[in-house]
């Protein structure tokens, strides 16, 4: 952690027109905000480049929209974190991982960003681990988790225009994330033997808490590519896993998870549970990076529904 002085941080704050007194972020639920300034601290600690500043206040923007995180996501049993992602000429200009270990340690942007988040959050909220933090585990990395997608390597549109906007925009977005859990499949002879797997990941009933479910992919480029090989689109990919995976009552039943006890219910034994609600970037999103060196690919449990927004760094 490095030290804020008066000097790093007007370096950050000249890196914005937004005013140092403007609102970023809020807690309705503990009646605390933050502002640019508060982020510039953060950023400034968590040791950031004044230029990574645009970035981490888009990430905000991004957060601002997300119901959980604007309850009581930090709170949460879980111990979310929040995943950063970013697309467009951004990744280039400060150097954000999109391939081997992207998820891993080793490169300053990825880490730095969503670690200044997590410090607004903890010195910014006062949520701190056994005060107003209420994770019983918590997740690896925390605080760490921020990629860049690989567009070169990608078939398809950017996940920012998932988002909703044009590409080449530089643009960020964050969801809450769980936990994650790799699918590594190179041995099929078939892309659908690949979305199999994945629905069997997908479709863990230690995962299952609620009746529908966000799951997002980190898609290895090689699982990508054979997908649009067979004339699959991303929307294609998304309505084959949501068609398919799932759980039936009965097997939900047996492990204590039976959905009998919804005002819908109750269901027959061989009733289909599908694990998400449609077949949108908000339920699956789904963004290609990590090396090609082996077909592996990384699940990811979103927290509640994110906003499904991507947004712009101003």
């Amino acid at each position: 952690m490095l030290p804020a002085t008066e000097e790093s941080i007007a370096g950050f704050l000249a890196g914005t027109t937004r005013d140092p007194d403007e609102i970023v972020a809020r807690h309705v639920g503990l009646g605390r905000a933050v502002t640019v300034r508060d982020a510039a601290v953060h950023a400034v600690m968590a040791g950031c480049r004044p230029e990574y500043f645009p970035a981490v206040l888009a990430a905000w923007d991004a957060l601002s929209a997300d119901r959980a995180a604007g309850g009581g996501g930090w709170q949460s049993t879980s111990g979310p974190a929040p995943l950063v992602i970013v697309n467009g000429p951004l990744r280039a200009e400060l150097g954000v991982n999109a391939a081997g270990g992207v998820l891993g340690p080793g490169f300053r942007a990825n880490a730095a960003i969503p670690r200044a988040l997590g410090l607004t959050v903890r010195n910014g909220f006062g949520i701190r681990p056994h005060e107003f933090e209420q994770a019983t585990q918590g997740l690896p990395g925390r605080w760490t988790m921020g990629i860049a997608e690989d567009e070169e390597s990608s078939p398809w549109e950017p996940f920012s225009v998932d988002g909703g906007l044009e590409p080449g925009d530089s643009a960020v977005s964050v969801m809450l994330v769980r936990t994650c859990e790799f699918v590594d499949n190179r041995h099929f002879t078939d892309p659908v033997e690949v979305l199999r797997d994945l629905a069997d990941t997908i479709q863990r009933s230690g995962a299952w808490i609620f009746r529908h479910s966000s799951v997002g992919i980190v898609l290895n480029p090689d699982h990508a590519r054979v997908f649009a090989e067979a004339g699959m689109s991303k929307q294609d990919v998304r309505e084959w896993l949501v068609a398919h995976a799932g759980r039936t009552e009965g097997e939900l039943a047996a492990v204590g998870k039976g959905l009998s006890r919804l005002p819908e219910g109750p269901f027959p034994d061989d009733h289909f549970h599908p694990v998400f609600a449609d077949a949108s970037a908000v339920s699956l999103p789904i963004i290609v990076a990590g090396s090609p060196n082996a077909a592996m690919s990384m699940v990811f449990r979103v927290f509640g529904e994110w906003s499904g927004r991507a947004f712009p760094v101003r």
